[in-house]
Formats: C-alpha cells, sequence, structure tokens
C-alpha cells in the first residue's frame, strides 16, 4: 500500500478509535525496523506503564525487555509536559537518543498531548515536536485518537494537524452484514505513490496482517457500507426475474 515505506524521516500520524489496533501497529513498527533493518527504536508512552507494553508484545511474540538489554530499544513513560525541551535544551529523549542512536520513534499519543498543551496551542507544540524529531533523524509514528467510533476523516482535519504531519494512515471499524471489520486506509503519503484504496485488516497472534481490499462494497468511509451489484450480476437478476414473469 505504501508503495515501498514511508520516507525516512517522514512524521507519520496513525489515527483510529479506541482498540483499532494502533498499539499493535506501532510496536510492530518498531520491532520490524530491529529485526529486519536494523534500526533500534524508542517507545514513548503518556498512559501505559512500561509492564504493560511488555506484556501486550509478549502475546506477539516480541521480546522488548530482551531487544532494550541489547541497545536496540527503549521504552519510556513520561508525561508529555517532560517531552518537550526544558530552558536549558534539554530533553528527556536527549538521553536514549545518545545510547542506542535511534532511527524510529513512537509516540502515544498525540491526543495526550492535546490535553496538556490545549486546543489553542496543539497545533504550535505538534509542530515544534515535529520539527525537533526531524532534526534528530527520528522517523516518527504518531498516534492519534479519533473522537468517534466510527473515525471520521473529518476528526483528523478538524484537529489542524493533518498538514503538519508527512502521511496520515486511518484505522476505521466498519459494520459489514451486522459485523465489524476493520478497515484501514492511507489518507496521505508526501513525496510518493500509495494504494488510495480501503483494505481490511486483521490483529493476529503474529501482529497486524492486511488484506484485500473492500472490492465489492462502497460507502464504507460513511459508515453505511453496502455491497455493490456489479453489472453482469444486475443483468442476470434482470434477466431471471423476467423468465420467471413470463412463466
Amino acid at each position: 500500500m505504501l508503495m515501498g515505506g514511508f520516507l525516512e524521516k517522514d512524521a507519520v500520524m496513525l489515527a483510529g478509535s479506541a482498540g483499532a489496533g494502533k498499539t499493535t501497529i506501532a510496536l510492530q513498527y518498531l520491532v520490524s525496523g530491529i529485526r529486519d533493518y536494523e534500526e533500534p527504536g524508542v517507545y514513548v508512552t503518556f498512559e501505559q506503564l512500561p509492564d504493560q507494553i511488555y506484556r501486550d508484545a509478549k502475546n506477539f511474540g516480541w521480546d522488548l525487555p530482551k531487544m532494550e538489554e541489547e541497545n536496540k530499544l527503549r521504552v519510556i513513560c513520561t508525561s508529555p509536559d517532560l517531552l518537550f525541551t526544558t530552558e536549558d535544551g534539554e530533553s528527556i529523549l536527549d538521553l536514549p537518543i545518545g545510547d542506542i542512536h535511534p532511527k524510529r520513534i513512537v509516540i502515544d499519543s498525540l491526543s495526550h498531548i492535546s490535553m496538556y498543551a490545549g486546543e489553542k496551542n496543539m497545533r504550535l507544540e505538534t509542530y515544534r515536536l515535529i520539527s525537533w524529531l526531524k532534526m534528530h533523524d527520528l522517523s516518527s509514528l504518531l498516534l492519534w485518537e479519533t473522537s468517534n467510533m466510527v473515525g471520521q476523516v473529518s476528526s483528523i482535519s478538524d484537529s489542524g494537524l493533518s498538514f503538519l504531519v508527512d502521511s496520515i494512515v486511518l484505522l476505521k471499524p466498519v459494520e459489514i452484514d451486522s459485523t465489524i471489520r476493520k478497515a484501514l486506509v492511507i489518507l496521505k503519503l508526501r513525496g510518493s505513490d500509495h494504494d488510495k484504496r480501503l483494505r481490511e485488516y486483521e490483529i493476529t497472534s503474529r501482529g497486524v496482517d492486511v488484506a484485500a481490499p473492500f472490492a465489492d462494497y462502497e460507502g464504507i468511509m460513511t459508515g453505511s457500507a453496502r455491497k455493490v451489484v456489479k453489472l453482469e450480476q444486475a443483468t442476470q437478476n434482470f434477466t431471471e426475474a423476467f423468465s420467471r414473469k413470463r412463466r
């Protein structure tokens, strides 16, 4: 879907409602960087304690404490007001950056920064954060919790942050045939082409698996998914109905 992946030093917003799998994808992003590309990573959380992160990751076979022992990962639980640089020019991230020289970082989440900074200053603080991360050559995944269950695109644009990030990935629960399924769409990918289709994804024992597009449905983004009747099927249905009427 990403036509090769995110560009280096890009700031990517991963948006979705509670339970969409944002934390799982974020952890998988860091673990993949460590295992497949030898890129150390940092996970910054404002809500969960490190033990919770370790436990959740273990369910997918990811041994985060071991990665920390090998200086490939750092998990940091802190407060949003400590994330930003002080008057002395220091940041809580200075130490892990000096220790393991990370290439990837996850911020969980921008929504908590909003609680600290306030709606009025949110765009300025986010701009400061993204600029700081890029200055330190970090590729970042910034989690954002949508305000409603359907995860409307408007909740992202209304925040005023969509123009600050380089890419936006939206995770969206959809109701199809009285069943809740999970949809993923790339809303924005600056500097690169990308798959514009909505694809289903599942959270498995290996992490997140992205599957086929919702090719047979329309109206998914509006929350009113309906099955598309193709021309051939419509013609066949009409022919069968006409035949029954003649008999």
